[in-house]
């Protein structure tokens, strides 16, 4: 096997925990780095397992694992953990695995999954709807599909997502978080296959020539998939409809690395909105 059979790379280094005497890793953690990278795999397919599964009354349980080692991983090595989904079955859904050293190819792995009653654990069928995200992942499909809308069309889905990001999970007071501007802005909201709403953002006309994108906010269980650059390409796309020449947005300084590999600039000093501090950053259409 070869890095360029894979769609789907997780990336970790092996920590000093992981390792024997030799500054070898333990045989067995070769079963938690492919568990790791299959958690990572259900975000790039913008699933969040838990609410997604849900919604499938369905859960994944392992049947079968299995490890063919061609090489060993040391203390401090930077891994590749590679997945593919092989085949999907009746009940099961079978995985192949690979860890790469740079090119070096260390670990095969086989791992078959069986979709069953979360409470019973008694196989059922695969959701046709299940099936083709697996499969059409694999094909070089895109996951998710963005809408472009009002309020009243989009408002009650982005509303649900940034109330759990802004509110539930940063603390921000839920009068701070909703304001008059959402009635005339145009909001973007993003669906993963299973038409799960997973992100949200929106952009608000400050001049003939600007916009202004805010309350980017995703589904925590699937950050890191895509998701926000895909809502902030719909959102350039209209304000380019608009007319705008110029992008301004106000970033959480966790997010600012984002926004510059997306081509933003950061403008002025940091300042604080409800004890977070952001940064001001602009980019030209």
């Amino acid at each position: 096997m070869q890095r360029q059979d894979f769609r789907f790379t997780h990336r970790l280094r092996v920590r000093w925990a992981e390792v024997d005497m030799q500054k070898i890793v333990f045989n067995a953690h070769y079963l938690m780095y492919f568990d790791t990278a299959v958690a990572d795999y259900w975000k790039a397919l913008g699933l969040p397992y838990e609410t997604g599964l849900k919604s499938l009354d369905g859960d994944l349980f392992v049947a079968k694992a299995s490890l063919d080692f061609h090489g060993s991983a040391r203390y401090e090595d930077e891994l590749d953990v590679a997945m593919r989904c092989e085949r999907v079955g009746h009940s099961s859904i079978a995985f192949k695995g690979a860890i790469f050293r740079g090119e070096n190819h260390l670990i095969s792995a086989d791992i078959v999954y069986v979709f069953a009653d979360p409470v019973s654990q008694k196989s059922r069928p695969v959701p046709d709807v299940f099936r083709s995200m697996l499969m059409g992942y694999e094909a070089g499909d895109d996951m998710l599909t963005v809408r472009v809308g009002n309020w009243a069309e989009l408002g009650a889905e982005a509303q649900a997502i940034r109330s759990a990001v802004f509110v539930e999970e940063q603390g921000i007071p839920a009068d701070l978080e909703a304001d008059e501007q959402d009635t005339h802005a145009v909001h973007a909201v993003a669906y993963n296959r299973l038409g799960q709403a997973v992100g949200t953002g929106r952009m608000v006309q400050l001049n003939k020539g600007e916009v202004k994108v805010g309350r980017m906010a995703v589904d925590r269980a699937v950050r890191g998939a895509g998701i926000g650059q895909a809502l902030l390409k719909a959102l350039s796309a209209a304000a380019r409809g608009q007319g705008a020449r110029q992008v301004t947005l106000s970033a959480q300084r966790t997010a600012v690395g984002f926004y510059l590999r997306q081509g933003y600039q950061r403008r002025d000093a940091p300042y604080l909105v409800a004890g977070i501090e952001h940064q001001d950053m602009v980019t030209d259409l």
